[in-house]
């Protein structure tokens, strides 16, 4: 299998990888946080379980500003339903009231079961700015399958725009158009968070198939953490990482190639089953300004 350095060239080409990568792992750059006998971090592995009584989470240690990351992760296989995995990055909290954190979201959703006779899992994306998300894209996990093997999740964040890609592959894109009024995440500090959780109210089609314990334990598995980031070391770092001299300020870094965009679209296509920007109903046709513009 292609390493993950490899398939991220798919991305945004071998001129980052001129630039030093970090020698992250997980144990290097992680902790747990909650469910401490649910999680396991080993040198550059982590394990995360879901029982009757648990979930877990890991979180990085240090936050940055831009930059990509990367892990391999092999979902729940089986009867995952409302097992709810998630891997994104996330400003720190104030408060609910007060809430004007920024985060990018992948959340898998799982399902009655993963190997494609019956039902797939669901990729679900959402970003927040300022503290306000509703920016739902969800693709229906079936052109792989999530649990046999691991597979490469990528977040890429520079002044231009937000990549998801899935083994290399854009999936969708979120460009800054700061410019027109449309808020983009640009001077708070994220971390790396995961987790595994139980929403049966919710998460297995619309909350009408409920976990089933009897599957229990269920586990996540992560290898290979990457992460090639501007550190954020204190106030001035909003300064130091939005300099232009940074290596993610590139040209080439604006937009996606011609065939990255090909490769995504004929995912998008085929796979993707929500786009908040065509939800009429939910929207009212108000749809948010920045369904009005390209995104890639």
């Amino acid at each position: 299998m292609a390493t993950a350095k490899v398939l991220f060239v798919a991305l945004i080409s071998l001129i980052a990888l001129q630039h030093a990568f970090v020698n992250a792992t997980f144990a290097s750059r992680m902790k747990c946080t909650w469910g401490y006998d649910n999680c396991q971090i080993g040198d550059d592995s982590v394990k995360l379980i879901l029982n009757k009584w648990s979930g877990a989470a890991i979180q990085g240690y240090g936050e940055f500003l831009y930059g990509y990351i990367d892990m391999r992760i092999k979902l729940v296989p089986d009867n995952s339903a409302a097992v709810v995995t998630t891997y994104y990055t996330s400003s720190e909290w104030s408060s609910k009231e007060t809430d004007t954190h920024d985060e990018i979201d992948f959340e898998f959703l799982g399902n009655v079961t993963s190997d494609g006779s019956d039902f797939y899992y669901t990729l679900h994306t959402n970003i927040f700015v300022n503290g306000v998300g509703n920016r739902e894209e969800q693709f229906r996990m079936s052109w792989y399958n999530p649990t046999s093997d691991y597979h490469n999740y990528t977040i890429f964040w520079n002044p231009y725009m937000v990549v998801w890609s899935v083994d290399g592959n854009a999936i969708r894109v979120f460009r800054n158009y700061e410019d027109q009024g449309i808020p983009f995440p640009k001077y708070k500090p994220q971390r790396v968070y995961s987790s595994i959780w139980n929403a049966d109210d919710w998460a297995c089609q619309g909350g009408a198939v409920k976990t089933n314990w009897t599957y229990m334990p269920f586990v996540a598995n992560y290898l290979n953490y990457i992460e090639n980031v501007c550190p954020y070391t204190g106030p001035n770092s909003v300064v130091l990482c939005n300099d232009p001299s940074n290596w993610y300020f590139n040209a080439q870094y604006k937009q996606l190639t011609g065939d990255q965009l090909k490769t995504m679209n004929d995912i998008r296509s085929k796979y993707l089953v929500y786009n908040y920007c065509t939800d009429t109903k939910r929207f009212n046709g108000n749809f948010p300004p920045e369904c009005s513009k390209p995104q890639y």
